[in-house]
């Protein structure tokens, strides 16, 4: 993958995330490297939704995940918020990166099937110490509601017990539990039924529009 751009119609300049040049390389059998991203550069403004185009297996993944440095491209800068990334100590990007969440193409094998809804998404806040414990449990019963879940229904059921867009609501809500301000969302409805495809993508704007989210797709 190659390339880069701005959006055209713009609410506003400030920029939120500004990549430039990121090259992801992986090394492959007889010293072959394989350029998974070639010189990406992109910028996006707080509030926007950007979607990366390209056929399977052209890279769109790996970039999402460069982004979050995960992990780290082999050269270029990722710019979060006025913060390179890049170039930050693991324990201070280890905290930005609380700030960029990434809602994963597979909802089913996003989910640890050993652990309770109630488990999945308090984990984030239990290792941030965000909240004491009535405040956490609040925090995922608001989480589940505004993603349509009933928590009564679902707190201490397994993620193997439901269908493939239940399981994504429950990573969407997941993703929110630390209050991100960008959400990268890799093919979020590529792996689900048509009719189910529809709901999950209008749930996104709904997300984006209650928390003022920065989306990447």
């Amino acid at each position: 993958m190659a390339g880069s751009g701005t959006a055209h119609l713009r609410n506003n300049d400030e920029v939120v995330l500004d990549v430039r040049d990121l090259v992801v390389e992986f090394k492959v059998g007889g010293g072959r490297v394989v350029n998974a991203v070639s010189k990406i550069s992109f910028d996006v403004c707080r509030g926007e939704t950007l979607a990366v185009v390209g056929e399977s297996g052209c890279g769109k993944t790996t970039l999402g995940k460069a982004i979050l440095q995960l992990p780290p491209p082999n050269s270029g800068d990722v710019i979060f918020e006025g913060t390179n990334l890049t170039k930050l100590p693991k324990e201070q990007l280890r905290s930005a990166r609380t700030a960029m969440q990434m809602v994963f193409q597979d909802p089913i094998s996003s989910l640890d099937p050993r652990m309770s809804v109630r488990d999945l998404i308090e984990e984030p806040l239990w290792v941030w110490e965000r909240g004491n414990e009535a405040e956490r449990e609040a925090k995922v019963k608001e989480l589940l509601n505004n993603v349509g879940l009933d928590p009564n229904l679902v707190l201490n059921r397994r993620s193997y017990e439901f269908s493939g867009g239940q399981c994504q609501r429950i990573s969407i809500a997941r993703s929110l539990a630390l209050e991100p301000r960008m959400l990268i969302c890799d093919e979020p409805v590529s792996a689900l039924d048509v009719s189910i495809q529809a709901q999950i993508l209008n749930l996104l704007q709904d997300m984006k529009d209650r928390y003022g989210l920065t989306m990447i797709f």
